[in-house]
């Protein structure tokens, strides 16, 4: 089931913000027996240099994020941590 939803997160963030670098790490397995594990859903930490974060705020990226994940956010996914970068920065 990992490899099935990163997939699911690289498709829609992909197809939403066409990154330049994306990396995306699960850490579910860090997490077990952790109660947000028991519903499901997966830890996983996202790397991701776009364009589409120019003159954005690390908040407005943020949110850039969770919009394009909105459909599986709380179902697949139970924590996301995010780096979000403009090709400049990284």
């Amino acid at each position: 089931m990992s490899a099935e939803r990163i997939e699911m997160i690289r498709e829609r963030l992909t197809t939403t913000l066409q990154p330049a670098e994306l990396e995306i790490i699960d850490e579910s397995a860090k997490h077990a027996g952790h109660a947000g594990a028991a519903s499901g859903g997966g830890h996983f930490i996202v790397n991701i240099v776009a364009t589409a974060f120019n003159d954005k705020t690390l908040i407005q990226r943020h949110r850039l994020v969770y919009d394009a994940l909105d459909d599986i956010m709380h179902r697949e996914i139970h924590a996301l941590s995010i780096q979000a970068k403009t090709p400049e920065e990284s």
